[in-house]
């Protein structure tokens, strides 16, 4: 690692204002992403401020059809949310497939989706149940937040506080992971929302999570697995590494996609 300043929040408004204040800071929550870059001299922050005395940023609420998750809410805390396996089972469904036993008990939702690897979970889950990202200045709808490979919306000395859930009539999640990582090479998320119709959104395939137009517009006519089955996902923008090539994720998309929407029964 390069030196750099250690900070501990001792608040959310400490915590921004010791960001602004930094050369060039970082923040961090679980560790899972920094650390390793910190450890591989990837990155050298002036300063690192420390989120994990703040709480108030792990709590889970349930209220009526909405679910909120702190940014500091762990990987295996919603996983194990009896009160979210009760309103929205996917989120919980979707936390159990990160990593391992050690990741989820470290990494946060928050840390996730700030870092968007685009072969992450979670954002899959934002993008398909149209989730809302409360950060330290602003609310943004999930695909707002998402901008492109490792990048989101946030501004220099914005933090995300918490993201917000609405029930899906509807919803699956299916996920082609590497056997090695366990992160998505295709991990797709069908929704059915009230209110909103359908929507099919995919990570692990591209730079950045994006929505599936053509599978929502044939699933909102018929949401049935053989609404999709002819549907060929073009390759281009896809992408393409020793794992896969971007041929083989179009073709995942169409095979994680028609049992997503089979598992919403």
């Amino acid at each position: 690692m390069y030196n750099f300043n250690y900070h501990r929040a001792t608040s959310v408004e400490d915590a921004v204002a010791k960001l602004k204040a930094a050369e060039d800071g970082l923040v961090i929550a679980g560790g899972m992403t920094m650390i390793p870059t910190l450890k591989q001299r990837l990155a050298s922050p002036s300063d690192v401020i420390d989120l994990n005395g703040l709480d108030e940023l792990r709590a889970i609420e349930v209220s009526g059809d909405t679910v909120t998750i702190g940014a500091l809410a762990t990987h295996d805390s919603v996983h194990r949310s009896a009160e979210i396996k009760a309103a929205i089972p996917v989120l919980c469904e979707v936390a159990g497939y990160i990593g391992d036993p050690q990741v989820r008990n470290y990494g946060t939702i928050g840390g996730s989706i700030s870092n968007n690897d685009p072969a992450a979970d979670y954002p899959a889950a934002l993008v398909g149940l149209d989730a809302t990202v409360h950060t330290t200045t602003r609310k943004l709808q999930a695909e707002e937040f998402f901008t492109d490979m490792f990048e989101t919306a946030l501004e220099p000395g914005e933090l995300v506080l918490k993201v917000e859930f609405r029930k899906p009539e509807k919803a699956a999640y299916k996920k082609f992971a590497n056997p090695a990582s366990r992160y998505a090479m295709v991990g797709v998320m069908v929704a059915r929302l009230p209110g909103s119709g359908v929507r099919v959104a995919v990570t692990g395939a591209g730079p950045c999570v994006f929505r599936q137009t053509e599978m929502e517009q044939a699933l909102a006519s018929n949401f049935a697995p053989d609404a999709i089955k002819d549907i060929k996902v073009a390759a281009d923008g896809l992408n393409s590494d020793i794992h896969g090539s971007a041929e083989y994720r179009a073709h995942l998309i169409g095979v994680m996609a028609r049992r997503a929407v089979e598992a919403c029964g």
